[in-house]
């Protein structure tokens, strides 16, 4: 959980109403948010959320909910997802927030997205077979990818999800090299399977030097504005995005290549203490 710090009136405030969304979600405890931290989820309802579709060619708003604390996502119809963004836009931050998802389930945390969700950046929780946690992918900007490894799964004898491990990247053309990736080894050492762990996201910049932490351990970094691919246009993808944008939660379609290993039937996943701090023009990078 994070530390303690000098308790300013706004932060009081702040704190009251954390608590009386946990005790109208059935007791569930909620974390004091650290100072400079403001709340983007209240416990009990999805207000300052927007349910959206993934195509407009397949306009589901899916199926969020809220329950003891935590927001739920799920397909609605099966097989078809959707995003929950924020209402509100953000510049240069530092969001935090914690995620459950079931194995397996695709989703992750769009960043700098427009209204939709469907085109910005995205942090993976890919939290299926080949999938990847913590790295990054260009939704709607030239589709490209960074992450070092790939992860699957080890279950045991009753199909329960035991850990994570890592295996090689197939070949992928658009593939782009992180400026920072922990071993695999790392990660695989702090990540807590069928658990909550704790995401810290940065982003600062106009084209946004994207950092990641997941409980407490840096994973990854990458700065996008430096990004060398085919259909990637630094400018372009400004002018697209803008200075500003959305952050959205994700619930993957299914599809025929993957099938049921993209999102499995009845598959979950849940996210709580969702917050962000603010960050002038021209902070550091970590």
């Amino acid at each position: 959980m994070t530390q303690r710090h000098r308790i300013r009136r706004r932060d009081l405030c702040l704190g009251s109403f954390l608590l009386a969304g946990a005790s109208a979600a059935g007791g569930q405890s909620v974390p004091r948010q650290e100072a400079g931290f403001e709340a983007l989820f209240d416990g009990t309802s999805l207000r300052g959320w927007k349910q959206q579709p993934r195509t407009l060619s397949r306009p589901s708003l899916g199926k969020w909910t809220v329950e003891n604390g935590v927001i739920i996502g799920a397909q609605d119809p099966p097989r078809v997802g959707s995003y929950l963004v924020t209402e509100g836009t953000f510049e240069d931050f530092e969001l935090q927030i914690e995620a459950n998802p079931d194995w397996p389930a695709d989703t992750g945390i769009m960043l700098r997205t427009v209204a939709q969700g469907n085109v910005g950046f995205q942090v993976h929780v890919d939290h299926r077979p080949h999938g990847d946690i913590g790295g990054y992918y260009g939704n709607g900007l030239a589709g490209f990818r960074a992450n070092a490894y790939a992860l699957n799964a080890e279950k045991g004898k009753d199909g329960r999800l035991l850990r994570l491990v890592a295996e090689e990247i197939g070949d992928l053309a658009a593939r782009v090299p992180l400026d920072f990736v922990a071993p695999a080894a790392v990660f695989l050492k702090i990540w807590k399977p069928a658990g909550w762990n704790h995401f810290r996201v940065r982003s600062v910049g106009a084209l946004p030097y994207l950092t990641t932490w997941i409980n407490g351990e840096k994973i990854s970094e990458l700065d996008t504005a430096k990004i060398k691919l085919p259909g990637y246009d630094p400018k372009a993808v400004l002018e697209k995005i803008g200075r500003t944008g959305h952050i959205a939660l994700e619930v993957h379609d299914n599809d025929a290549q993957m099938g049921n290993d993209r999102w499995g039937p009845g598959a979950l996943c849940r996210w709580r203490n969702i917050s962000i701090r603010k960050l002038p023009e021209g902070s550091p990078n970590n």
